[in-house]
Order: C-alpha cells, then structure tokens, then sequence
C-alpha cells in the first residue's frame, strides 16, 4: 500500500487508478471477523440473506431445511471468551414445525420494503407466505403453480405493493399484498422463471431471467414484455454516442433527396418516442421494417426472431441491477458472468474470469457499494471479481 502511495505522489498513478487499487486490496482482505458470530439456527444450506432496508440492523435467512430465522448484527444475544466475541442468536424463527410453516425448502426471503413488520417467503412446496413478524403468523398466502424460485418487491413502488414471483411455471405473476390475490401474469417466457428483478430507476419496470437463457423487460403497466436482450448484441465498454435530435433534422434537411427517397420519407408514420415511466430510452430493439416502404415499431413478443434471443447458454440464475440503475449483472449456467448497457440492451463485454456456478436453483448476486465488484455465491465459497479477475473467499 505504501509503494502505491508514494507513487500517487510522485505523479506515477492516476487518480483513478489509484482509488481503483486501494478499493480492490481492501476487498481482497476481507476476512471473517474474530469478533462477531452469528449462530445460524438452520440445519440445513441457506438459500437467501437479506438486510432489512429501513433501519440495517436485521438479517433476515432461508434455508434449505423449510426454516427461516431472524438475527439482530447490531445487538448480540450474549458474549464469549472474556467480553470480546459478541454473539448473535435469531431472535425470530418458524420451521415445519410451525402450524403454517412451509413443508420444503425456502428458495427466497425478503423483508417488506417499507418497514421490518412484514417478511416473504417463498419455497419449493408452492406458496409464498408473507408473515407477521411480531406475531410470527402468517397473514397472507399465495398459492403458486410450480416451485418458488425467487420473490422480489420493488424498493421504490409508491403506487403498488406487488411481489413479484418467479417459478418453474413459463408465467411471471404478481401477488399484490394490498388485495391478497394475483394482480396479473406476464407471459412470454418458454420454460420457468429462475429469478425475478425490479428495476433501481422504475417501480413499474421488472426484469426477469428464465431456463430458457432469456432476460426479459416487462412494463407491468402494459401487455408484454418491452426488451428481450441478446448477446450477440454487444459494444465495448463505452455506450454508444446519441444523436443530437436537432442536428439529426438539419442533416436531413440540407441534403438533397432523390425521388425515391422523398416518396419513403414521405410514406413513414411518424414514430412516438416510448419511455420506461422514467424517461430512460429504451433499446430500438423491436423495430423492423414491415412489407414495402413503411417501418413500423412492433412488440418484441409479435417479433419470433427477436422474442428467441438469449441472454446466456442455459439458464440464468442470477440479476442484478447497479444502484444507479445504468448496468444490470446476469449469472447462468453456463457459468458466464455478464454486464448489460441498460440504455443500449447491449452486452458491455466485460471479461468476468469463467467460474463455475451452481446451476440447480438461483443465485442472490451483490455488488459492491461502488458497483465494480460483485460477490457471487458457489457452494461452499464466495467469489468476488471485478474485469479479469476473481477470487475466492470461504
């Protein structure tokens, strides 16, 4: 660290760079700490960790054995060896023992966006329930058509409250908490639905990942899905450059057109400008030229060859959205790591070193704070990489 430094201030290292340095040693370092334990209470592998939103101070877990816990990691149930080692018991648990207690394993939990009195999970036995967490009772119960995979709620919905549910049904549905019933479905998918994620810049725009290898952009205000992404769609790093509208008009203008050209221009319709509900442009994917002169801008569902782009070679597992909402990280079966451009729909290309990834149920992705690296869980370890690397912690 002390090489890096003196050749920051020698002029040696760019600002950049050196942040981008310290940044990734600190990451590399990262150890389990000697001083906090938290005492799982599952007996089997944990299948989802989330930390409440409001207030960060609550775990919430699902595990593989039916059972859910709660852990408060600011507050220990007690301390060990002389004071130093602070220990952390769940202060809320239901299991199969439980009367309303799921019968398999929990694939997904989730805290209520709002507040910490509301939990959601979902499991392989079909439901997802959302509890009490006071009374540990279960206040809601959504019966689903196949295997839970993956629930998620919306962080910024003012307008909804609506879980989002990904199963091995081809379906996407939305339980709305407010009715207790399904609100809709979303179809478009060819095999189930492995991972569900609302977008960081929309309440109205989700994303889905499906075995089928395709990642879908659903306007949940509208009939189908807006954006199929593909990978053979890609740009190098850097967005492509937009073009000034009124500079667009003036070429247009100025230079000289033909006949045949006059009549095309003349036979367009003109086209409306779509939105995500956040101004955010969306990728001209979805526009082909019909039979003749006129262009017309088509669904990408009507579209057969657009609707059969993927996204990874096999099923994908894991999304995640920056917290800027510019970028979104995929995971797949065949253990390939994406970025997306979300303004362009394209593949960023960024080279993620091939790690194996578990390919049997979904994966929970997390990123760093400053989104240039993300922790992806496999097994018995945790991996962490940024461009060309990757790491492992135990």
């Amino acid at each position: 660290m002390w090489k890096e430094i003196r050749d920051r201030e020698a002029g040696k290292i760019r600002p950049k760079s050196f942040s981008s340095r310290i940044k990734f040693n600190r990451i590399s370092n990262l150890q389990l700490t000697n001083y906090k334990d938290i005492v799982s209470s599952h007996r089997g592998s944990i299948n989802s960790l989330q930390v409440d939103l409001t207030e960060g101070r609550y775990l919430l877990s699902g595990a593989s054995d039916a059972s859910a816990a709660i852990y408060d990691i600011q507050r220990a149930t007690n301390y060990e060896g002389n004071g130093l080692i602070a220990k952390h018991k769940s202060i809320v648990s239901v299991d199969k023992q439980h009367e309303k207690g799921h019968k398999y394993a929990i694939s997904s939990a989730i805290w209520y966006p709002v507040d910490t009195g509301l939990f959601i999970t979902g499991s392989y036995d079909h439901n997802i329930k959302v509890w009490d967490t006071n009374t540990t009772k279960v206040v809601m119960n959504f019966k689903m058509p196949g295997k839970v995979y993956r629930t998620a709620m919306s962080t910024l919905a003012t307008s909804h409250m609506l879980i989002a549910a990904g199963t091995e049904d081809v379906q996407v549905r939305l339980c709305d908490i407010a009715s207790g019933a399904f609100a809709h479905t979303l179809s478009g998918h060819r095999d189930g639905v492995m991972t569900v994620e609302w977008s960081t810049s929309s309440e109205w725009v989700l994303i889905t990942g499906g075995c089928d290898g395709a990642i879908r952009f659903w306007d949940i205000r509208r009939a189908g899905c807006f954006l199929v992404l593909d990978q053979s769609q890609s740009q190098l790093g850097r967005r492509p450059p937009v073009l000034d509208h009124s500079a667009a008009n003036k070429v247009s203008v100025s230079k000289p057109l033909s006949t045949g050209q006059s009549s095309l221009v003349k036979s367009r319709a003109p086209q409306k400008k779509y939105t995500n509900g956040h101004g955010i442009k969306q990728s001209t994917i979805g526009r082909m030229p019909a039979k003749g002169s006129a262009r017309q801008r088509l669904h990408p569902g009507m579209l057969s060859i657009q609707d059969r782009a993927t996204a990874h070679y096999g099923a994908v597992t894991g999304l995640k959205v920056t917290e800027d909402g510019m970028y979104l990280l995929s995971a797949g079966s065949d253990s390939r790591i994406k970025l997306w451009d979300l303004e362009s729909g394209y593949n960023t290309l960024v080279n993620f070193e091939k790690a194996r990834l578990q390919t049997s149920k979904a994966i929970q992705l997390a990123i760093s704070q400053d989104s240039a690296h993300v922790f992806v869980p496999c097994m018995t370890v945790v991996k962490f990489t940024g461009s060309g690397t990757i790491h492992r912690r135990q």
